[in-house]
């Protein structure tokens, strides 16, 4: 892309959208109306429910939850017999069984895309109501888009509806993408041109900014301005600008919050101060982009080491937010388990699924090269991640879950629920996991007085669960898991997610999964070339 400005009529945001318009690409096809959901009722009830409030305190119930204008105005519990429990609150207009039942808050996505259109060329992109309905089968009522890609006049409008309702989707926040870095679109080259343009930003609705990294002046003077602006910032630090600052220098000037685990590794390290790239590295090709990535974490200091624990505590003075998206690098350290994985066959769209294989020039397709010590390399690299995110929550930092769905072999809403699992798996109690994807993705979000917790005058966003969430995370799959069924001593798939409520809309997810089977088999049902015969469907 050219480093050339871009012409003053075009609104800070829209940039990369311009370039796509300019390439003759497609933009992606945006939801304009709702076909699922009821309410929201001007009375809602859950009857005897065992609530996870999302702040880590243990499961408590029976309890009534009654929901008025999509907010939360009553938490009874019940006491004595359910059938003839007295004082319980009066009927509401419509109702929801939850005996036997579990209910949290609903699930904040910390690191998401609403679908990225400027692969549109490689006819990647599926309509965005497939990722909107994904997310809310998987109970993700709330959004960090991270870089409005397809312009932030097309995120605020999807934003519009999604507030009132208008259209199935999560409640979405639009961050954009900075455009400051080389391997990108540049059009910021002083510090004064970032500031005008973060001004002109803000004067358009955003929540909040993308970063990738900049120039150290302009990255400084930015993160100053989006706290004069109450503008909420994330970073992924791009290997092209980490070595003139880490995760910890960006921190002290103000990030929110850090992306990914780039930047982390280089805070941590003791003896230099550039990675030890191999000699013939280039960028550009994806293979060692991705590879390389995996050795950073063993080139840092030792888990309890001096540097450590200056770094936790340094990242921990300054309030800072670690969104680390395990979910998004787990293909890295077992490819063939990510590519087998259950949800393909019905809920993988088919140009998404053509994109994931072996290619050059395809953003996280570099798997013509993948080996064995490939995947050694992540798990260690995994092993010592885990180990500061586990240990930074432990200290009391804040950690979120985002999923970052949608490359590497990682699907909307299936992406997410794995994300919960690696956390459970870096040393999270199942009720920290909640939490992170909960209260505290919501108090990232600015939105901790509204969402995030089952209480008493917060908006109605709640999951009804079939079973315990607790007890297994991958009851919250869309395929659910396998189990045995002891009465006929056959497999059978349980799924816990029996409802998403977003503002006091009720989603029944498994009429949003039938959707999205429905979506993606038409996909499927084209002719598939030879070249594709190695897909899902092609699977025995």
């Amino acid at each position: 892309m050219s480093d050339a400005p871009m012409p003053e009529t075009i609104l800070a945001g829209n940039e990369l959208a311009a370039e796509r318009a300019k390439a003759g690409q497609p933009p992606l096809v945006p939801s304009t109306s709702r076909d699922r959901g009821i309410g929201p009722h001007k009375r809602l009830v859950l009857r005897a429910a065992t609530v996870i409030d999302g702040t880590g305190a243990p499961p408590i119930g029976p309890t009534d939850i009654v929901v008025e204008n999509g907010r939360i105005v009553q938490l009874k519990k019940v006491t004595g017999n359910l059938a003839n429990s007295a004082n319980r609150p009066a009927p509401g207009d419509h109702e929801i069984d939850c005996r036997g039942k579990w209910v949290t808050p609903g699930f904040v996505d910390c690191h998401a895309h609403a679908g990225v259109a400027y692969h549109a060329a490689n006819g990647w992109v599926p309509p965005v109501e497939y990722v909107y309905k994904l997310w809310l089968a998987h109970g993700v009522t709330t959004v960090r888009e991270m870089g409005s890609f397809n312009g932030l006049d097309w995120m605020l409008d999807q934003k519009k509806r999604a507030e009132a309702n208008t259209i199935a989707a999560p409640r979405l926040l639009a961050y954009s993408y900075f455009p400051a870095v080389n391997d990108m679109l540049k059009l910021i080259h002083t510090p004064e041109e970032g500031r005008v343009w973060l001004r002109k930003l803000k004067e358009r609705g955003a929540d909040g900014v993308k970063f990738f990294g900049a120039p150290p002046a302009i990255m400084e003077a930015a993160l100053d301005e989006c706290a004069k602006l109450g503008l909420k910032s994330g970073c992924h630090h791009a290997q092209m600008a980490v070595t003139r600052m880490n995760a910890l220098t960006t921190a002290g000037w103000g990030l929110t919050s850090a992306e990914h685990y780039y930047g982390l590794p280089e805070a941590l390290f003791e003896d230099r101060v550039v990675q030890n790239f191999p000699l013939d590295y280039d960028y550009n090709d994806e293979y060692f982009r991705f590879s390389v990535s995996g050795q950073m974490f063993r080139q840092g200091a030792e888990p309890g080491s001096r540097k450590w624990n200056e770094t936790l505590e340094r990242f921990l003075e300054l309030g800072f937010t670690f969104v680390p998206t395990f979910t998004i690098y787990d293909a890295n350290r077992d490819l063939m388990r990510a590519r087998q994985a259950d949800w393909h066959k019905e809920y993988t769209w088919k140009s998404m699924w053509d994109y994931f294989t072996p290619q050059r020039g395809g953003h996280g397709s570099y798997w013509y090269r993948w080996s064995t010590q490939n995947e050694i390399e992540w798990k260690e690299n995994y092993r010592l991640w885990m180990a500061f995110i586990n240990e930074y929550k432990n200290r009391g930092g804040r950690v979120c879950a985002g999923s970052d769905s949608g490359f590497i072999y990682q699907i909307f809403g299936f992406g997410y629920i794995r994300e919960l699992e690696l956390l459970q798996e870096a040393g999270f109690h199942p009720l920290e996991v909640v939490r992170a994807a909960t209260s505290q993705g919501a108090a990232l979000c600015g939105l901790e007085d509204e969402i995030g917790t089952v209480e008493v005058g917060k908006r109605a966003d709640l999951l009804v669960h079939d079973h315990n969430p607790l007890t297994d995370f991958k009851l919250l799959y869309g395929t659910g898991a396998l189990r045995l069924d002891e009465a006929t001593n056959g497999a059978t798939w349980h799924r816990g997610l029996k409802y998403t409520i977003k503002d006091g809309v009720i989603y029944d997810t498994a009429e949003l999964l039938a959707d999205v089977r429905a979506l993606v088999k038409a996909t499927w049902d084209e002719a598939v070339p030879a070249q594709y015969a190695t897909s899902p469907q092609a699977a025995p």
